[in-house]
């Protein structure tokens, strides 16, 4: 490492309390769903407190859009831990994790809110304006000429057409075959910020562990016959598989866990509701499932359900980012990466549209508390979690 490549790894180091306490105000605020959050994370991590410049953010939500399970979760697991190593990592999962987790718990031993109607509507509103303010922002930095801006609407409208995981896995790959090929990127080189960036060997370990978790513990939850390790298999499965965030893996861990002598398909549903309602990752919702199931349930349940749902992303971001980070230093993954990155704009342009727009904009008076909410958030700069909350207590009065 040089020395100019060492100060500029120094500038981005940070601690672990630091980071959590970050991760901990998104967690409480961030409501929406996983484009919704990487809106969040950008307006905080990027325009506020600059640890992040806009290209390596891109470059990370392109990473994590590859990897199976929740990409915004992975996105802060990433930032987390180019700051300050696995402490960084954990301190960011936990942060963004641990309110929406506690509210599924509670919602679990029946502590369901009262008259959330007005104010849920208006946390989905508040998610359009941040939605917005993101993807304009980075279609502006990341589709600066003719060539990028038809790729991004290209993108749009293959995933709008598309929908779905392998939809937007096309999206990505497609684009970045197009910017192998047809874009040329003058200058130097973007390299992602990286304070701390783990080894090769831990790397390589990591994936290893990811392989032998996801082959193994079918194998030893069939001959132990130990509830545990049943439920730990299940939703580690269910985050090893699938792609496309919370949304996509629920099907996956209805079909496992709702069975006669399980979850009931009413309690599942609920808690499916109730996870619409609570800031931070659709994937908490494991929390409540492994309370309210059969044994283990309760609190160990909980727990025992959300670090297995979340692990394999943890291991698959500890093991792809060194060797990421590398590649997009190299002239031909750099014009790759410019095609990605505009996919990525046009892919998160389409899901502003279905489903953040589509299900929340559903009359004139949510409109306009929309377009008030973006002029709050782009042209004041108002800080979003207080848009959030403003937008929430428009929609319990006016909505």
């Amino acid at each position: 490492m040089t020395d100019a490549s060492r100060d500029h790894a120094e500038l981005n180091r940070g601690s672990a309390r630091e980071i959590f306490a970050t991760f901990l105000k998104l967690g409480l605020t961030s409501f929406g769903g996983p484009v919704a959050h990487l809106g969040y994370f950008r307006e905080e991590m990027v325009r506020r407190r600059r640890w992040l410049t806009e290209d390596a953010y891109a470059n990370l939500v392109a990473l994590c859009q590859f990897l199976p399970g929740p990409a915004s979760s992975q996105v802060g697991m990433a930032i987390g831990l180019m700051r300050a190593g696995p402490l960084g990592m954990a301190a960011a999962w936990l942060g963004f994790t641990l309110p929406s987790a506690l509210l599924m718990l509670a919602f679990a031993y029946g502590a369901t809110a009262i008259g959330m109607g007005g104010w849920l509507d208006g946390l989905k509103i508040a998610a359009v304006a941040v939605v917005a303010d993101a993807v304009i922002g980075m279609a502006r930095n990341l589709c600066p000429d003719r060539a990028r801006k038809t790729l991004a609407i290209i993108a749009a409208a293959f995933a709008a057409s598309v929908p779905g995981p392998w939809g937007q896995i096309a999206v990505i790959a497609g684009g970045g075959l197009v910017g192998l090929a047809l874009l040329r990127i003058e200058g130097k080189a973007a390299v992602m910020p990286v304070g701390y960036l783990p080894g090769r060997t831990a790397s390589l370990t990591a994936f290893a562990i990811f392989a032998i978790l996801l082959a193994g513990l079918p194998l030893l939850a069939g001959t132990t016959g130990n509830p545990g390790i049943a439920l730990f298999d299940t939703l580690y499965r269910a985050g090893s598989l699938v792609f496309g965030g919370g949304h996509v893996v629920l099907p996956l861990i209805e079909s496992e866990l709702v069975h006669p002598g399980g979850l009931t398909r009413e309690a599942f549903l609920a808690g499916y509701g109730a996870a619409q309602a609570v800031p931070g990752p659709l994937f908490s919702f494991a929390a409540y499932v492994g309370a309210i199931g059969p044994a283990p349930n309760g609190v160990a349940g909980a727990v025992i359900a959300l670090i297995a749902a979340f692990l394999p992303s943890a291991l698959l971001v500890y093991a792809a980012l060194r060797f990421w980070t590398r590649l997009a230093v190299d002239a031909r993954i750099r014009n790759a990466m410019a095609g990605i990155n505009a996919a990525v704009v046009g892919l998160l342009g389409a899901a502003f549209w279905d489903p953040v727009v589509t299900s929340s904009i559903t009359s004139g008076r949510a409109l306009a508390l929309a377009l008030l909410a973006y002029a709050a958030l782009a042209l004041w700069r108002v800080p979003a979690w207080a848009v959030v909350m403003g937008a929430a207590l428009a929609g319990a009065a006016l909505l």
